[in-house]
């Protein structure tokens, strides 16, 4: 790790301007932290802000907010989002391991960098952390790689669980700038394709900062869940994941909600399975015809095509669960 200045703000504004183009905020840090030991990260000042009044969970007329310095076990376990939105809780069970949860916070949490293990050896090239320098996934070591929203320049997976709960729910994300500006984004336009620039991995602006996530009202939120298909049960990201919200009645749908993870380069939200199962009735051969769609314009690689059909399973399986 190499030296650094460390700074704890005292307060939003004070945080706001201490942050320069050489500056990294630590809430949780343990992205961070890990990241600037192997030296793939090398801020020269890191300002705390974990003394910032940016934390609370609540529900208004906007629907539920999340502050952005609340610890994800906290949210997880929170009887507003365990009840009314239960694939969040379940996203943030499922994430990590329970010693990060009781550290990481919600902004850090959708910040997190990719876990590409050739982004995070700085002897290997990587676009990611060194814009025109390659990406080695792509004919090299990528089971656990997207299939979806890649491009020559990478196909790392996005690694939040969470973040595909939160696109399913259309969530945005609140910021706020040195001055006190303030605007509100949605989480799915937040973050990029890597396109030919996989180094702007979403559109989060220089010096500014999370203060909140905000889920817009959604009654039938309660009847949701998110499925995670990993190698083990604790501490691994998914190979596939789907978030999954259903408003039925008499057993047809009338609304549906579909993301997936552990597939594409930044949370996938599925419009064209939605349209397609929306009016139907929920049966299994329904669900695998909707599932189909989940995996058009997919580029598989040397080592992860299985994940075509495992994405479409995850869905269909998360579905029938959903309805019960």
């Amino acid at each position: 790790m190499r030296p650094f200045a460390y700074a704890a703000a005292r307060s939003l504004p004070q945080a706001l301007e201490q942050v320069g183009a050489d500056s990294a905020y630590l809430a949780g840090g343990t992205t961070l932290v890990d990241l600037m030991k192997l030296e793939v990260l090398t801020p020269r000042r890191v300002v705390d802000i974990n003394g910032l009044p940016l934390r609370g969970v609540w529900v208004d007329r906007d629907g539920l907010h999340l502050g952005a310095l609340e610890r994800m076990s906290d949210v997880a376990a929170h009887q507003l989002v365990a009840d009314g939105y239960p694939l969040l809780s379940q996203a943030l069970c499922q994430s990590a391991s329970a010693q990060l949860r009781n550290m990481a916070s919600i902004g850090g949490n959708l910040l997190q960098r990719v876990r590409c293990g050739y982004y995070r050896d700085t002897a290997s090239p990587c676009n990611r952390r060194e814009p025109g320098t390659g990406c080695p996934a792509v004919h090299g070591e990528n089971r656990g790689h997207a299939i979806l929203g890649t491009s020559d320049s990478c196909v790392a997976t996005h690694p939040s669980d969470l973040a595909v709960a939160l696109v399913a729910l259309d969530a945005s994300v609140r910021l706020v700038r040195r001055g006190g500006a303030t605007r509100a984004v949605r989480l799915a336009d937040f973050y990029r394709l890597p396109g030919d620039t996989p180094h702007l991995e979403h559109d989060l602006r220089p010096g500014e900062l999370i203060t909140r996530v905000t889920v817009p009202p959604l009654a039938w939120a309660r009847r949701s869940t998110y499925l995670k298909i990993r190698d083990r049960r604790s501490y691994e990201f998914a190979l596939a994941s789907a978030a999954v919200a259903l408003d039925l009645a008499g057993g047809r749908i009338r609304d549906v909600r579909v993301a997936v993870g552990g597939v594409g380069t930044r949370p996938w939200r599925l419009p064209a399975v939605e349209a397609a199962l929306r009016g139907r009735p929920l049966r299994v051969e329904v669900a695998e015809a909707a599932a189909e769609r989940a995996v058009d314009g997919a580029r598989p690689l040397s080592q992860n095509g299985f994940k075509t059909t495992l994405v479409r399973r995850v869905i269909v399986r998360a579905l029938m669960r959903v309805a019960g």
